[in-house]
């Protein structure tokens, strides 16, 4: 019998969420999917290349023939026990992939209108007007396509499928052609998009940077199958989680903008009832942001330190002590109220401090990098 994945105690099975029992076969590889995934927000499949994020993103598009059940709330897309198949232009759903599949000879204008047309439905137009607003880009609709950025033609291609108003939207790494100014270009949409689109995303990356901005569940892959999913803080901070990813490890906290301090270009954001200061930031006050906290990023103290030039200097106690990859460093969870930051620091170090589970510490946090929520 195989292990069952982790999965956070904070996760339910959603009736309106997408249900996949799937099971494919090739010479050197196998997929063996059984899972619940909410009908809401973005749920990130992450891992390695060749665990099986893009296959499972085509079997829910119908590009790919596994065995099993796709299920979007009551709307059943497969299910091999009764013969039941939908094709793909008859799911009510977008796809984004890597590279924007827009037609060349079209303006934009043309490639978005083509998407509506296809599917005519009530609101086309209010819809189409809400995609281009969305993504902004508004300016560029009489543009012919050849003439957009490798981010321009992503935003146009999001839109595009965005405006066909399906149950549900696919994307398929859509940053991985890009390079690293474009991807920055083109993050902040795709954090808008989650915010104010009102339409659950099944999202494919391997980069820890588009996870901990878009993200709000993980689905982490391995050969396969599924090894952990939930809430993205939930996955982040656990300890098997921390040690796959190796260096990229880390937490994201949720908080709110507290304060400004011009003077040293500052800002300040309270998250479970702690300050950090980051980088200041042009958002108002109360704002709702996320703090993605480095575990190569924290030092742990026994008292907080005098005389440190380190801001960022935390309470938590320590709940648990976990083997890493290599053996000269172990992962620490802390919990600072509900929730939990994860330090990487040596089996030396650890031993010298005399860290059990249940030490009060203080985390000394050399770096933290804020996104809006």
């Amino acid at each position: 019998m195989s292990a069952q994945p982790e999965r956070s105690a904070a996760v339910a099975t959603d009736s309106e969420g997408l249900v996949l029992r799937l099971q494919l076969s090739r010479p050197d590889f196998r997929l063996d999917l059984d899972i619940d995934l909410p009908a809401h927000g973005v749920t990130v499949l992450f891992g390695p290349s060749g665990s099986g994020k893009t296959t499972v993103l085509r079997c829910v598009a119908g590009l790919e023939r596994a065995t099993g059940v796709v299920r979007l709330g009551q709307t059943i897309w497969q299910d091999s026990a009764s013969r039941r198949w939908v094709p793909t232009h008859q799911r009510d759903l977008g796809y984004v992939f890597q590279e924007a599949s827009l037609f060349e000879h079209l303006s934009v204008w043309a490639n978005l209108r083509f998407g509506v047309e296809r599917v005519r439905r009530p609101g086309a137009a209010e819809a189409l007007d809400s995609a281009i607003a969305l993504l902004g880009i508004g300016h560029l609709l009489h543009r012919d396509v050849a003439s957009l950025s490798g981010g321009e033609r992503q935003r146009v291609a999001i839109a595009r499928a965005l405006a066909t108003q399906p149950r549900i939207l696919l994307m398929d790494e859509p940053l991985a052609s890009l390079d690293v100014a474009r991807r920055q270009e083109i993050l902040p949409w795709l954090e808008r998009l989650n915010q104010e689109a009102g339409i659950p995303m099944l999202y494919v990356t391997h980069t820890m940077e588009e996870l901990t901005r878009v993200a709000d569940h993980v689905v982490l892959l391995e050969s396969g199958r599924v090894v952990s999913h939930g809430p993205m803080s939930s996955v982040l901070s656990n300890p098997r989680f921390a040690a796959s990813v190796g260096s990229e490890a880390g937490t994201v906290l949720r908080g709110r903008l507290l304060a400004h301090e011009p003077l040293h270009h500052l800002s300040c954001v309270e998250a479970d009832g702690q300050q950090f200061w980051v980088r200041m930031q042009d958002l108002p006050i109360g704002t709702e942001v996320r703090l993605h906290v480095q575990a190569n990023d924290i030092s742990l103290a026994l008292c907080r330190p005098a005389d440190c030039s380190i801001q960022n200097m935390v309470r938590g106690t320590l709940e648990s002590i976990h083997r890493d990859r290599h053996p000269a460093s172990c992962l620490l969870v802390l919990r600072l109220q509900d929730q939990r930051l994860v330090a990487r620091i040596t089996q030396k170090s650890a031993g010298a401090l005399g860290l059990r589970e249940g030490s009060a510490v203080w985390a000394l946090i050399k770096s933290v990098a804020l996104t809006k929520n």
